[in-house]
Order: structure tokens, then sequence, then C-alpha cells
């Protein structure tokens, strides 16, 4: 018996995926939920996984090839005679083997079984493992008493997983060779150009003082750490200053329309996440309902996932603005590209203690400040000066006015 695994719909409005890479070969073994290949969309670079444990019999599909949803990639089954030895796209004859589901009068006891609930109740150790590392447990299986996950399961699941991570990283650099484009860094490059060719760009750079921010990371961010898991960075402050400049300046949070400009209702940001492999931008959908402690975990949870290739394409989908965090590296000052079709993008710097004037008793004074440049860059057709600065300046007043406490 053998069952064939088809390109899954990876988004609603997602049509095709290219195959980035294989992870197996043909005769290997494959367990349940284990990683088949490597898909990329215009929406997220992900691993398909298989639906069944068995021996993978025929891959149908070349890596760099593109394919539409419903494609048979592969098959997995048992082998045999029958099928031992067939080469990529030698057909393989597949069988439907799923039980046939009896009626309640054949077996006999009048009534339908109810449905499996999924996984069999984790221990709270497996559980505390599984939440510190991100992984869904619906994924891991499980050798325990009825499909048990224990806590060697999800320890050797966890290690394979970061093997496979280490594995794909890009090769460095070599001086005369020429590397080859990964399926996900070629289809950065499209998204790039075609950003520049649609929307005029233009860019306003402001200076930040976060020096009340950087006094209330410094008296929280031990507990805050305890208390939600996740660090205290600069960027959920940034996020929060944004989402209330957007609520205040609804026309950035827009795109451009043949039909006009649509203001959209949610305030949806993308992070932009850089990978060996290229660059992804997941989104905190309803960023404006949320918490700083809210932002921060949800920044951590999404950049963790992002670099173990753990994003769901939902988690890709429906942003309306735009902030790439380029201090993380060191970078001062950046003019990003707008992530089409959103109205513009905030680049964030790093922070960095420079000498300022500022005023102290109507006397200038030169004072050490931790500082910071934010980088608007905004799509001419719908902002201009007028509209782009008032909405920076926002984010810059409510940074330099946060509370001790």
């Amino acid at each position: 018996m053998a069952r064939e695994i088809k390109m899954p719909q990876l988004g609603e409005s997602v049509t095709e995926g290219t195959i980035g890479r294989w992870l197996k070969e043909i005769g290997d073994h494959v367990e349940k939920y284990e990683p088949l290949l490597e898909v990329v969309t215009d929406k997220v670079d992900t691993e398909i996984t298989s639906e069944v444990a068995g021996t993978l019999l025929d891959i149908r599909v070349q890596e760099a090839d593109t394919v539409d949803v419903g494609t048979v990639l592969a098959v997995i089954g048992e082998a045999d005679a029958d099928t031992a030895g067939k080469g990529v796209g030698e057909p393989v004859e597949v069988r439907d083997e799923r039980p046939r589901e009896r009626p309640p009068t054949e077996r006999g006891d009048g009534e339908i079984p109810p449905k499996p609930k999924g996984k069999a109740r984790i221990s709270p150790v497996v559980g505390r493992i599984a939440a510190e590392h991100n992984v869904d447990i619906e994924g891991v299986p499980g050798t325990g008493r009825g499909g048990r996950v224990t806590k060697r399961d999800i320890v050797q699941f966890i290690e394979k997983r970061d093997k496979r991570a280490k594995e794909k990283e890009t090769p460095p650099a070599v001086p005369g060779e020429t590397m080859e484009l990964t399926p996900m860094r070629r289809m950065v490059a499209e998204h790039m150009v075609q950003s520049r060719h649609t929307a005029p760009h233009v860019n306003t750079i402001w200076e930040v003082d976060m020096s009340a921010v950087d006094r209330y990371r410094q008296a929280h961010k031990a507990a805050f750490q305890r208390r939600e898991g996740a660090k205290l960075t600069y960027l959920p402050f940034v996020i929060r200053a944004t989402v209330a400049a957007l609520k205040a300046h609804p026309l950035v949070n827009s795109s451009y329309t043949d039909e006009g400009i649509e203001i959209k209702q949610e305030i949806n940001i993308g992070i932009a996440v850089a990978l060996d492999r290229g660059l992804i931008v997941p989104v905190i959908k309803n960023a404006g309902d949320k918490s700083l402690a809210g932002l921060a975990k949800a920044v951590s949870d999404l950049a963790t996932r992002a670099r173990s290739r753990q994003l769901t394409p939902d988690d890709v989908q429906g942003g309306t603005f735009t902030i790439t965090n380029y201090g993380a590296l060191g970078s001062l000052i950046g003019t990003p590209i707008i992530n089409q079709p959103q109205a513009a993008i905030l680049g964030v710097g790093a922070v960095q203690k420079r000498p300022v004037v500022v005023d102290v008793n109507g006397q200038d004074a030169i004072v050490s400040r931790p500082m910071m440049y934010l980088s608007l860059s905004f799509d001419h057709r719908i902002l201009d000066g007028g509209t782009a600065d008032p909405f920076v300046a926002e984010i810059k007043r409510r940074l330099e006015n946060v509370p001790r406490s």
C-alpha cells in the first residue's frame, strides 16, 4: 500500500510553491510528521511533513520546480519487490490505505465511536520543554502508552530539528565562486525590484532620545523576563509607539489601488526577520490590542519560529505596516524598501550613547544620552512630508515620554 503526498494549500491566496530541497531520498524510512522537503512560496518558507510512516518510494517533483497546489510530490508506503529501486518520476501503484468506516450495524454495537481527541495527555515536564523550544506537541511522534509523548521523544525531536536547521545554513561566501540563488533569495530579489518599480520611495530620518525607554528597561527587564518568559528589548517599545502613531495618522496604514487609497481597519505589524537564506516578514496581528508584554512575546515567538522554519502561511499574511530592526546588527541608519502593497516601512537603528546638547536650567549643556535614528521610507503616491513627518514625530514623542513605572 502507498500514499501520495501532495502540495498542500499554503495560505488562502497561495496557488503554487517551489521545491526548495528534498530532505529524504528514495528508499529512506520516514516517520509520521517527519519533514520530507522544503517548499518556498511568495508568502513563506516552510517544510512539508509526511502524513504517514513508511518508506519514500517515489519522488515526483525535482528541486527548483514550481508546481500547483494538489500536485503529487512523493509516494510513501511499504517497500517491496515491485517498488524497490524505482527512480524519480517512475510510476508506483497507489492504493487508498485508509480503513473503511463500518456503519454501526456492521460493528454490532449500534453506536459510532467518538473521534480521537489528539495526543494523549502529556506530563508537565514535556509541556514545559515544548513551550521553551516552541514545539507543537501534535507534530512529535509519541512512543509512550496510547501515543503519549515522553521526555525522550520530545528531546530527540528537538535535537533532530536543530540538527536539520544547522545543516541547512547557507555556506560562507567564497571569493571567485558564484553562489547559487536559493528560491527564497530569488523571490526576495524579485519582490524588492518590483517594489522599487512600483512606488516612488522617499525617506525621512529622525533622531530619538531613548533615555526614558532605557530607564524603564533597566528597572523592569529582569522581573519582566521572569514573569513573561521573554526579553524586554527596545523593539516592543517602538512597535507600541508606532501603533499609537498609526491610530493618530491612519493614512500611513493604507495601500495604493487604482480605485483609490485603501485605509486599513486592522493594524497588523510586520517584523522583518533576516535569515541566512533570505528575508521574511511575519506579522503581529491586531497589534493595537496588545500590551507591551504581549508585543514582546509576539516578537520573540515569530522570530524564533521564522528561524526554525515553523511559521505557517497565516503568520506572514495580512500585514498593513512593516518595521525592520537593522539596529540589532549595529547599523545606525538605513533606507529600507517598502513591503508592497503597504504605504511605508519604518527602519530602526541601533541605540548608541552619543554626546548631545540639552537645556539645563536655561543653559546649554553637553551630556551623554542613548540615541537612536528612525528612518521612514514611504510611498510618495500616498504620503508626502506633510503627512509622513508628523507620523514619525508622534513615534518620537511617545518614545521620549515613557513613564518611569
